[in-house]
């Protein structure tokens, strides 16, 4: 048995390796230098902790949220591995005393901020350690912080390009769950990882099952998804923080237990949130994008949207914090004219270059086709990551395919409204003319004489609503910031105003709350369909519910997270198998020598 296999089996719990993680493992130990990209849940965190463990010295773990690092440390202190972190939550004291570790050898792993990891102090403890050959390797994990072109950009992230400058022997591996080509080459330039290997895991979370439907009234949409989730953790986004206040303060009014978190609100107050999140089952926190990254719960259920994100890798980042643990979880997303008025508005009114413009319109560009596609979802996304994917039949648009339509004459209406009012105006003025609405703006600028006027009373207001965000998603129309979000023609628009080009449009079906389609049957309620791996047994419930309940316990009397004693699926196991002894209790996925010598005895009385 190889070393990193035997390290993987005795520390962590785990039978075998995941993907291409053995091969980055023996690529870091042999020195190399290592950028991977790897789905959320897909076991980043090993490809740098058995190195770490296996070399000599302490591996440097580069991390840019406290949140992270706490959680981090917890799980490896469960596991029996030395680890701490440093960051700016410490006193001096407490921070001294994790330096005076890191000196004498008693540490494997140590979590660091990137500012913190940059002080002539720390690096001072890293020149000591180099000297005498202690230093193991360097993890830069969140590694599309460094891309200034992305959603969670850090200034500090770009400075740790002086980590090869100052120690070229130290092995550096930096980590992403989320990058498309041009973050990739970003990473690699501004961290100087030219020579270094790219692992590229597939980016597929097919456990997720991805859902946009067009905004209609987005509260009861959003009630009657959850209507499906009740009991189980999520996450809502809001673009706003009045939003998240207002969203949070209604979903308790419902009677669903939720929190808001943004950065407006005291520090103390949102950390409060988060460790409830984190603690607690059943909530669900209602937040700008603020909150998430790094954050570990293994079974956060759902990810919804009531704004649309800056772009694809925005979108599948945050999606991608549900249904960690491997399994069904939802993404769900309503999404609706606005947003895409809103979102070019902002770029174009943004003080950023034009270089920058160009690439975050291509990103938007990018997720409004995928928003509006009629093919699968999931295989566009992946096809947003250079991966190939045929249908998977677990979104929306495998589930229930969306009619097609020849739109277009409503195309050629839609765009001669905006043209005979001067390009002026946004969609709903341009829908009331259509629709023959004589309101007093319409009555106002004499724009119930134009020939258009009245010419689309076969679609209803929402109907038209559709037409005109397909038409913005495919580049025909854009919202002039000059003009105040007045709808534009662009030269592709001309062949179909001209009639030299026809347009196909979706028409979105009408959705049963909490039910899909599949194959002409009904499936179950959102979060009560098939799961991955061997279902929990009638007969083997009540253990799994006393078994939850004993680390709910222990989880209060250590101030941790349950899920870092033992995740859900470890529980579902040991419910199933019920092993009689402490060996066979390490042969339970997730249960490692250290958790069955802290815990083994208390295990099999649960289970005897």
């Amino acid at each position: 048995m190889s070393a990193p296999l035997e390290t993987l089996r005795r520390v962590f719990g785990y039978p075998s390796f995941r993907g291409p993680q053995e091969e980055i493992i023996d690529h870091l130990i042999g020195d190399g230098d290592a950028l991977v990209l790897m789905p959320t849940g897909g076991g980043k965190s090993l490809c740098y902790q058995i190195p770490a463990l296996l070399r000599d010295g302490v591996g440097v773990v580069v991390s840019p949220l406290i949140a992270l690092m706490q959680d981090q440390v917890d799980a490896l202190l469960q596991a029996g591995v030395r680890a701490a972190f440093l960051n700016s939550s410490q006193d001096y004291a407490t921070a001294s005393e994790v330096e005076r570790r890191l000196r004498i050898d008693e540490l494997d792993l140590i979590y660091v901020a990137p500012e913190r990891l940059l002080t002539d102090r720390f690096l001072g403890v890293m020149d000591y350690l180099v000297s005498r050959n202690r230093l193991a390797l360097f993890a830069i994990d969140e590694a599309h912080c460094v891309s200034q072109w992305g959603h969670d950009f850090r200034p500090e992230y770009i400075q740790l390009s002086a980590l090869h400058q100052r120690y070229p022997t130290v092995p550096r591996i930096a980590l992403t769950a989320t990058a498309d080509h041009l973050t990739r080459q970003e990473i690699i330039t501004r961290l100087g990882l030219d020579a270094a290997r790219v692992f590229i895991s597939s980016f597929d979370r097919p456990n997720i099952r991805y859902t946009v439907v067009e905004r209609d009234n987005p509260r009861r949409q959003l009630l009657d998804f959850l209507a499906g989730q009740r009991g189980a953790a999520g996450i809502v986004y809001c673009l706003s923080r009045k939003k998240v206040d207002e969203t949070a303060a209604w979903l308790n009014q419902q009677g669903i237990m939720a929190l808001p978190y943004h950065a407006g609100l005291d520090a103390a107050l949102r950390l409060g949130h988060q460790q409830r999140f984190l603690r607690e089952d059943g909530i669900v926190m209602v937040a700008t994008i603020a909150f998430g990254m790094g954050i570990d719960k293994p079974d956060v259920r759902f990810v919804a949207h009531l704004d649309l994100p800056k772009s694809l890798e925005a979108y599948y980042q945050e999606t991608g914090r549900a249904g960690r643990d491997g399994e069904p979880a939802e993404a769900w997303m309503t999404y609706g004219l606005n947003d895409v008025v809103i979102h070019r508005l902002r770029i174009d009114e943004s003080t950023a270059g034009e270089e920058q413009k160009r690439v975050e319109r291509s990103k938007l560009d990018a997720l409004l086709a995928w928003c509006e596609t009629a093919a699968c979802r999931r295989a566009l996304l992946l096809k947003y990551f250079s991966e190939e994917a045929g249908a998977c039949g677990n979104c929306d648009t495998c589930l229930e395919p969306p009619q097609l339509w020849d739109g277009t004459v409503a195309a050629q209406k839609a765009m001669s409204a905006a043209l005979r009012t001067g390009q002026r105006f946004g969609a709903g003025h341009l829908i009331d003319i259509l629709r023959g609405k004589a309101t007093e703006k319409v009555q106002q600028f004499g724009h119930g004489d134009l020939p258009t006027f009245g010419a689309g009373t076969d679609l209803d207001d929402a109907g038209w609503r559709s037409v005109f965000r397909q038409l913005l998603a495919a580049g025909l129309l854009y919202a002039d910031a000059q003009a105040f979000g007045g709808l534009r023609l662009t030269d592709a628009a001309r062949p179909v105003l001209k009639g030299e080009a026809t347009l196909s449009l979706r028409r979105q079906a009408k959705r049963v709350p909490g039910k899909t389609r599949r194959s002409g049957q009904e499936s179950a309620p959102a979060g009560r369909r098939s799961s991955v791996g061997p279902p929990l047994a009638e007969a083997d419930a009540p253990l799994f519910d006393a078994l939850r309940t004993w680390r709910a316990g222990l989880a209060r009397e250590q101030g941790v997270p349950a899920y870092v004693i033992l995740h859900d699926k470890t529980l579902r196991e040991l419910a199933a198998r019920r092993p009689p002894s402490l060996a066979e209790l390490l042969g339970v996925p997730g249960i490692g020598q250290a958790k069955a010598d802290r815990y083994g005895e208390a295990l099999l009385r649960l289970m005897a």
